[in-house]
């Protein structure tokens, strides 16, 4: 009865251990350490790292372990590690004879496990109270984890010497590679390395390291996992020296993706490994040009226009001068002004709407918009100018007059939903400007842009004109994988035809390259381009988007706090850049035309615009089918001669039955001064027969100011007022044109109709009478300083 007693409360006992061994629940996460943040490219070289907040080197955990480094951590730590619960008894058996005949603690006789379950519990003295407690987590740690995983965990958790923790970080900080492209001696000595990392690593204790590693590799031979020639040659490789720095080839990128979420994270970006180490030097290069030019910052991304994925992105240039300059500033995600990097996009849209045709004039005068006067470059106007020379030629006025007639909020809706999300104040704030860089970009969304609009077109010529667009074929970039990722991915909602497309690359395929560049086309090697540049207002900008077939690439230059340099432009500093990125990048532009979406038409030659019937010159051209239903030409007019062909005339002067008519190219008198200027063959009309003269506004035009215009006028330095200039333009150039100012003769004009006048503040009007008697007038309101 006795014996039966004991037997049940022994049983009962043992029944209660077991509930403790098996209701005590153990961390679901074994170790709640800070990780590295790495960064690593498509095919998985390292871009990069951030150190773990705790100040070590502890990459993310990995999940699979190389091969030769499992076997030789077996050979060294736990050769019975696929037959064991979690602990060995022979083996703590053995180290209990060890350590009494030591008289001290030489061994512990831990498993893999038991090392796990000691690195869990934050390495405590070794007890024999903390040892049975180690031996209860190994346990529980068999019963949670697979053999491999386990494996993992004690591979991505155990100390390699100094703040390096876990094989990953390890590998890169002792031999500057992945762990999967390690030589036997190598993973053979990453596996000695935390048997004792603060007594023996590399740089410290080396004997007993090298005797160590050199021991597993015997044994290994032994075993005939490695034969005698790979036990040589391994023995004889040196161990390594102090730990490596990491790489730092986009740091930029790195700091990004810690921004967007990413931190403590393995970063599987989409950059190509040596595509992006060469753009780095290519941009490093160039700032040791332009710095002298005190031109301090540079960035450059490539971009993959069929997956949408960046394959290198370098947000600005990397350098180890002690002078801040703004390095640490990432370009390539900062709002910038673009300048006219966004006239293609308005010069496709019009086209799509049927605004324009690619050859149709568009006027280049003085534009006076609400206190806005848009300049070229060069400060002159061509009065009339074809659409694709303005965008080969990057003329301002023409461009701001055909957003005006487009309408700048529908621009701003249509540019939003393309994916220029930086664009988020209201159309009103940017008005007409918008078009020459009033709104700020990211060079990014730009790229993005322009490969949305090359991948929709190729798409459409890929599917024989059918009209299947697929999700990603205006998406933004995409720096990570997968590409689903939400943070780096937005949809459009709006399209730009085929068409429209093809138009606007086949204008960037003419445009004029810098002066370095202009004549690559005499070289075998060399690579058409579709292309453009932008240069920010007080040239603090400068841009550059190319094309080919295959890759978009984006160019900025500049200083990141914003200071302008006169040297500054996209032709002269940033184009070249993106040249020569481009000479290590295959294909061509050859952008092919999606018949489909076009139809022909016949334009006038002279306007440009779908021909009238009385055009007496037209040509047949393909155009986009959105363009088919443009206004047609309005500048050829039927006039009306005399019987000698010399004189217009009209009916109030001659009679209908004796008129000639004859259609003529007729342009607006403010166009025709300045177009003749550039455009010898120019004929006015014939004058009038002085019985026949018209009113003056068919021959005289106001330039500035137009009707109702308030006038600013300026005070100089000496506090007097300042002259304000006033222009006309007449048809005939050699007409003397007289000038009142309030019915008070002021002087008189030929040739050039400019005139220099002090209004006083308030209301005037301004008269002009050309020498036939033809008199036109405006009002308008002068304004200085002291009025306001």
């Amino acid at each position: 009865m006795k014996i039966y007693s004991k037997a049940r409360y022994a049983l009962a006992g043992f029944v209660i251990i077991v509930l403790i061994f098996l209701l005590i629940p153990i961390p679901d996460q074994l170790f709640d350490h800070p990780y590295a943040t790495v960064l690593v490219s498509k095919d998985g070289g390292l871009l990069g790292a951030r150190i773990a907040d705790d100040g070590q080197w502890r990459f993310p955990p990995v999940d699979s372990l190389p091969e030769n480094y499992i076997k030789c951590l077996l050979q060294f730590e736990d050769r019975h590690f696929y037959k064991h619960p979690g602990i060995n008894l022979f083996s703590i058996a053995r180290a209990v004879r060890q350590n009494i005949k030591a008289k001290r603690i030489v061994s512990g006789g831990s498993t893999i496990t038991m090392q796990i379950a000691r690195m869990a519990m934050g390495n405590k003295p070794r007890t024999i109270s903390q040892k049975l407690i180690e031996v209860w987590l190994a346990l529980r740690i068999e019963l949670k984890y697979s053999k491999d995983e386990i494996l993992s965990l004690y591979a991505n958790n155990a100390p390699f010497g100094g703040n390096v923790v876990g094989i990953s970080a390890a590998a890169w900080r002792y031999y500057g590679r992945s762990p999967f492209h390690l030589s036997w001696a190598e993973v053979a000595n990453l596996a000695v390395l935390p048997n004792a990392p603060g007594l023996a690593f590399p740089g410290k204790n080396d004997h007993r390291l090298l005797a160590k590693r050199n021991r597993v590799l015997s044994e290994l031979e032994n075993d005939g996992i490695i034969d005698n020639t790979t036990h040589r040659l391994s023995s004889a490789e040196p161990l390594p020296n102090k730990p490596k720095q990491l790489p730092v080839i986009a740091p930029h990128l790195l700091d990004r993706c810690i921004k967007e979420g990413l931190a403590q994270t393995t970063i599987i970006s989409t950059i190509d490994h040596k595509m992006q180490i060469s753009v780095n030097e290519l941009v490093n290069a160039y700032h040791l040009i332009y710095k002298f030019k005190q031109i301090h910052n540079a960035a450059a991304i490539i971009a993959d226009i069929e997956s949408g994925e960046g394959l290198a992105y370098v947000g600005n240039v990397t350098t180890d001068s002690p002078v801040n300059h703004g390095q640490h500033v990432d370009i390539i995600n900062s709002r910038r002004s673009p300048g006219s990097l966004l006239k293609p996009i308005l010069y496709a849209l019009t086209i799509d709407k049927g605004l324009i045709t690619p050859n149709q004039l568009l006027p280049d005068i003085p534009v006076y918009y609400q206190g806005f006067t848009p300049q070229n470059f060069d400060k002159q106007f061509k009065g009339a100018v074809q659409a694709n020379l303005a965008l080969r030629s990057s003329l301002n006025v023409p461009f701001v007059s055909l957003l005006k007639d487009y309408g700048y909020e529908k621009f701003h809706y249509d540019l939003t939903h393309l994916g220029l999300e930086s664009l988020d104040k209201p159309a009103s704030h940017y008005g007409l400007s918008l078009i020459l860089g009033g709104g700020e970009v990211k060079l990014w969304e730009m790229a993005g842009l322009y490969a949305g609009m090359v991948r929709n077109l190729q798409s459409f010529n890929r599917n024989k004109g059918v009209k299947r667009y697929k999700a990603n074929d205006f998406r933004q970039l995409s720096y990570v994988k997968p590409k689903e990722d939400p943070r780096v991915m937005r949809i459009a909602e709006s399209r730009i035809s085929a068409s429209a497309t093809w138009h606007m690359l086949k204008a960037m395929q003419e445009l004029r390259r810098p002066d370095a560049e202009s004549n690559w086309r005499r070289f075998s090697n060399s690579k058409s381009i579709a292309w453009k540049t932008g240069t920010s207002y007080g040239h603090k900008d400068a841009w550059a988007i190319g094309l080919n077939s295959n890759y978009v690439v984006g160019v900025w230059l500049g200083n990141a706090d914003g200071e302008g340099r006169p040297d500054l432009t996209g032709v002269s500093a940033a184009a070249p850049l993106m040249f020569r990125i481009f000479e290590g990048l295959d294909g061509d532009a050859v952008f092919q035309m999606p018949v489909a979406d076009m139809t022909m038409i016949n334009i006038c030659k002279q306007s440009g615009s779908r021909a009238s019937k009385i055009c007496p010159d037209t040509k047949l051209i393909p155009i986009a089918k959105g363009a088919s239903s443009t206004a047609t030409c309005k500048h050829h007019q039927i006039i009306h001669l005399d019987k000698t062909n010399k004189y217009m005339v009209n009916s109030k002067c001659y009679p209908i039955q004796k008129m000639k008519e004859k259609p003529w190219f007729v342009l607006p008198p403010t166009q025709a001064w300045y177009y003749k200027k550039f455009n010898a063959n120019y004929t006015e009309p014939p004058e009038y027969l002085r019985e026949c003269i018209p009113q003056a506004n068919e021959t005289m035009e106001m330039i500035y100011p137009k009707k109702f215009t308030k006038v600013f006028v300026p005070i100089e330095i000496d506090g007097q007022q300042g002259k304000v200039v006033f222009e006309a333009a007449h048809r005939n150039q050699d007409t003397k044109v007289f000038w009142f100012l309030d019915d008070r003769y002021v002087g008189e004009t030929r040739q050039i109709h400019q005139m220099g006048l002090f209004p006083s503040a308030g209301r005037h009007q301004l008269s002009l009478v050309d020498d036939k008697g033809r008199e036109l007038s405006v009002v308008f309101e002068a304004i200085n300083d002291r009025k306001l």
